[in-house]
């Protein structure tokens, strides 16, 4: 296996762009995937971020429930990039929490053996049960008949 691919990201060939206020040009945004653009989006990365933790479940309970209510809201306001900005959030707080649950201190390469994977299962249990409460959060988020009816249209139209 070779380095992760982070390590060599291209910034100017990056759909989106940290300089954007993508409430203000929502035609600029593009679904992409999975957790693509989730720590670049902009207002939105502000607005939810701020919510996003996962150090114990009771803390991650209460994230993902303020980050839910948040993608509720935008869809109720036709606030599309915002509803699929919190939806990002649910499903990075399910996958970080999951990294950490999987390895210890969340580092999943050993970069100074050349990028070496570090052996599974090492991590912490309780955030194995912040994935779970982030996952629930993330699966009801993409379930939203509206949501997944204006993501199709988005996608199909925007990319």
């Amino acid at each position: 296996m070779g380095k992760p691919s982070y390590l060599s990201f291209d910034e100017t060939s990056y759909a989106w762009k940290s300089d954007i206020d993508y409430r203000e040009n929502p035609g600029s945004y593009r679904v992409g995937k999975g957790e693509q653009v989730v720590l670049i989006c902009e207002p939105y990365k502000s607005e939810i971020g701020r919510y996003w933790r996962f150090k114990t479940p009771e803390i991650a309970q209460q994230s993902s429930e303020k980050i839910y209510a948040l993608f509720l809201a935008y869809l109720k306001d036709g606030d599309f990039v915002g509803a699929d900005m919190a939806r990002k959030y649910l499903q990075m707080g399910y996958t970080r929490s999951r990294r950490y649950a999987n390895y210890k201190g969340g580092r999943k390469y050993d970069a100074p053996d050349g990028y070496r994977e570090l052996e599974r299962g090492t991590g912490d249990e309780q955030k194995a049960k912040s994935a779970a409460i982030f996952y629930d959060q993330w699966k009801l988020a993409e379930a939203n008949e509206v949501y997944s009816a204006i993501k199709k249209s988005w996608k199909d139209e925007r990319g």
